[in-house]
């Protein structure tokens, strides 16, 4: 025993220099059959954990992180096809307010890797106490009421938001602001404002959570004494041209606010005031006229006591049916054509004074034939010529049928001289026409001939 002690103990070095040997041999093949690179990673969300429920981060910190590692070329196509592996972070646990530097950790749960590197490796943070506050609402009225109307007390739901955030924030709000613009309102508004967070210089307050983001405000609107709200009745007088219909009559503005020194005179006074009689006689077009209100004795308005009276007609419309040729167009020459039927009924539409004046000479409906062979159509036939304020309604039939056929040529005859003795002449029988067009193949899908 004591001789295989000393023979192991002398050849103890050879047997650990042989396994670092087959060792080294061994991740030398490894490395050669799969070996390291040194890539980085697609960014990833950096994690906030650990912060106290008392704190807030008030500073800007980063989104992501990119980190870069060496590892297998076999391990980096799982690593860039799975995010999920890869987890980056920073712990907040313990810390109190205010300003501290971080260190970016992360976790890859896939091996063998090496961290290399991570950008950003620190990150900033700056925490403050987390603060909450209620403010009430600011009511801020803005624009004038027309003359003679008054505003009064405003209603706001809710009267007050409770704001929260970083301390600081909390801190520099001044006033919580809604404001109503009630210019030209005639009667009480009733409106969803949103809510302003103002510093004392009157500057916005960003970053905070507020409780409502709008206020429901209800402005009472209402006339004084003595002045009263009421609609523009507009008085006419005459017709408009024969042959014309009123279509339409409206004023501006359609109401007036009046007042009166008497306040028996407004309370009297109905919802409406008359204009001046608008002379619409003989009105053949759509006309803007400017007339006077027809103001009671002892009542005035506020402003030029004039409105606006447009005034629209339009043509008394009706329709009627003429029957009328069809001419062809467009025919080959050695063709020739006949149509059925010859005639259409043409329904017109437009002003009656001018389908009184009408007659088929002021129409023309036409088919065409434009480069047809020989055969059987059916063709729509258009109307190409028609008064221009009439409309054409529809046509009927909607189509009509069309023969086009070769042209025959005329014939040409001799006469010969009787011969002596009194014979009867002979006649020479004329020759068959050549066409002088022949008959083309219709081209597919068109009519048989």
């Amino acid at each position: 025993m004591q001789a295989v002690a000393r023979w192991l103990g002398e050849r103890f070095g050879t047997f650990v220099l042989a396994i670092v040997l087959a060792v080294a041999v061994w991740v030398t093949a490894v490395v050669a059959a799969d070996p390291n690179e040194q890539r980085t990673l697609r960014p990833h969300a950096l994690e906030v954990i650990g912060q106290p429920s008392q704190l807030v981060i008030v500073n800007q910190i980063p989104e992501q992180v990119r980190l870069t590692l060496r590892a297998p070329k076999s391990i980096w196509a799982d690593l860039e096809d799975n995010p999920r592996l890869v987890k980056t972070w920073i712990d907040l646990t313990g810390l109190g307010p205010g300003e501290h530097t971080v260190e970016v950790k992360s976790q890859v749960d896939i091996s063998p890797i090496r961290y290399v590197d991570a950008e950003p490796r620190y990150v900033d943070v700056t925490l403050e106490p987390l603060a909450r506050r209620e403010i009430p609402i600011q009511y801020v009225v803005s624009g004038v009421l027309p003359l003679g109307y008054r505003s009064g007390q405003a209603r706001l739901d809710p009267e007050a938001v409770v704001i929260s955030g970083p301390q600081s924030a909390v801190d520099a709000v001044s006033q919580a602001r809604v404001e109503l613009n009630i210019s030209g309102a005639v009667e009480t508004i009733e409106r969803t404002v949103p809510v302003e967070l103002l510093d004392g210089e009157g500057n916005p307050v960003g970053g905070l959570s507020v409780s409502t983001k709008t206020v429901d405000v209800m402005q009472p609107v209402s006339l004084l004494g003595r002045f009263k709200n009421v609609a523009v009745k507009i008085v006419t007088t005459g017709q408009v041209s024969n042959g014309y219909r009123l279509t339409n009559i409206s004023v501006a503005p359609p109401t007036f606010t009046v007042f009166s020194e008497n306040p028996e005179l407004i309370n009297e006074l109905p919802g409406f005031i008359e204009t001046m009689p608008v002379d619409i006689n003989n009105l053949a077009d759509d006309t803007a006229i400017s007339i006077d209100l027809n103001l009671p004795e002892g009542i005035t308005t506020v402003r030029e006591p004039s409105v606006i009276v447009q005034v629209s007609v339009a043509a008394i419309e009706g329709s009627m049916t003429l029957s009328l040729p069809v001419e062809i167009v467009g025919l080959d020459p050695g063709f020739q054509a006949s149509i059925s039927p010859e005639s259409v009924d043409v329904i017109i539409a437009g002003p009656l004074l001018v389908l009184d004046r009408l007659a088929a000479e002021n129409f023309k409906v036409v088919v065409d034939v434009i480069g047809l062979p020989p055969g059987i159509y059916q063709r729509e036939p258009v109307v190409v010529e028609a008064p221009e304020q009439v409309r054409v309604q529809t046509t009927l039939p909607e189509t009509v049928e069309v023969t086009i056929e070769i042209a025959p040529t005329p014939t040409i005859t001799s006469t010969t001289p009787a011969p002596a003795g009194g014979a009867a002449p002979t006649s020479t029988p004329a020759k068959t026409p050549t066409p002088l067009i022949q008959p083309t193949k219709p081209p597919t899908g068109a009519p048989e001939p």
